[in-house]
């Protein structure tokens, strides 16, 4: 029995939540291992700024969770230690479901380091399994490789997601695109998927839809857009506008689609920085939002200022996008929402 099959579906991420989930860094497993302290210092302040609107637990090593433990004398910040190799718990960690008498259960999906990319990979694979356990939560185990980055849901039956990242041959070579499909609506209990093409240019993780687009509410859709025409990222955001404007959702709705100007082209060495403010990660009663100052002050603020337009009841919490964006990811990878449930 799969999670539809149960009447459990995956919540929006903007509804209620019980906890924030994160993961520690991991200096053996970093692209740029000497840049640890500022990597853990943008985590620490990513945990604090969630700790301002809801409970955080922070997933350690055991050989760091002492040192971590003395970063924090927030109430609301708690410690889980469990070995794993990499920080991004977005994409390894649980993705969690309720069911109509809101009881929580977990999908635990295969995990491999986004098509092999990362080794070694065991322990995040094992992580999502240990925290169900931990928190006493139901466990529907996946047949396939996902990562909680590469899907979106409005939490009324439609999901986005993108054919680069999904039907990717280095996540699930023998699956056709119709077993995937079939096996993400089982697990997370939608109807419809509108597939976008691809993600932002130089994105390691195979288009992540989560740099890209999110839904707002049930038939409105965040986009990222790039308005240069000698940026890679003008075709592929025209392309994905394209896509929505001609969507419809599991409801039958077309979708409204509001636009954010992505930051300017942005480098480190010959690596572009995947610079996204869809990257941004909704708590109770706020939204997260990375922002990255210099050439991108303006576009910064554009952004806070439709966001803001957007969820006129939602504090807009912006955090340094920059201290850990070389390692590839930021605030929303970083993250995993646990809904609030009836349980107490």
């Amino acid at each position: 029995m799969n999670p539809r099959d149960l009447h459990y579906t995956m919540p929006a991420e903007w509804t209620n939540h019980e906890r924030t989930f994160i993961s520690w860094p991991v200096q053996a497993s970093m692209v740029y291992p000497e840049d640890y302290a500022v990597v853990t210092k943008g985590y620490a302040d990513l945990v604090k700024a969630i700790a301002e609107f809801e409970p955080v637990t922070v997933i350690v090593n055991p050989s760091d969770a002492e040192q971590v433990k003395a970063l924090f004398d927030e109430t609301n910040v708690e410690f889980l230690t469990i070995p794993h190799n990499d920080a991004w718990f977005r994409d390894n960690g649980p993705t969690f479901v309720l069911n109509e008498q809101q009881e929580i259960a977990g999908v635990n999906w295969k995990f491999n380091a986004w098509g092999g990319k990362y080794a070694p990979w065991n322990l995040d694979d094992e992580v999502a399994p240990q925290i169900m356990e931990t928190y006493g939560v139901k466990r529907f185990d996946a047949p396939i490789v996902m990562e909680g980055g590469s899907i979106h849901t409005d939490g009324e039956g439609t999901l986005l997601t993108t054919e680069e990242c999904l039907l990717n041959t280095n996540r699930n070579p023998e699956l056709s695109c119709e077993e995937i499909e079939a096996h993400v609506k089982n697990f997370v209990n939608v109807d419809k998927i509108i597939w976008l093409n691809k993600g932002l240019d130089g994105d390691e993780t195979d288009g992540h839809v989560d740099n890209i687009a999110c839904f707002a509410a049930p038939g409105k859709v965040i986009l990222q857009m790039c308005y240069d025409p000698a940026d890679e990222n003008y075709a592929i955001t025209q392309e994905n506008l394209q896509i929505l404007r001609n969507a419809t959702d599991a409801k039958g709705r077309k979708l409204e689609i509001i636009e954010i100007e992505q930051p300017p082209k942005t480098f480190f060495g010959d690596q572009r920085l995947t610079l996204s403010y869809l990257n941004f990660y909704f708590v109770n009663g706020g939204i997260i939002l990375p922002v990255f100052g210099g050439t991108a002050e303006e576009t910064d603020r554009r952004a806070e200022e439709v966001l803001s337009q957007v969820f006129p009841d939602r504090r807009i919490r912006k955090i340094n996008g920059m201290s850990i964006i070389k390692e590839g990811g930021n605030v929303h990878c970083t993250t995993q929402q646990m809904p609030a449930s009836g349980r107490g």
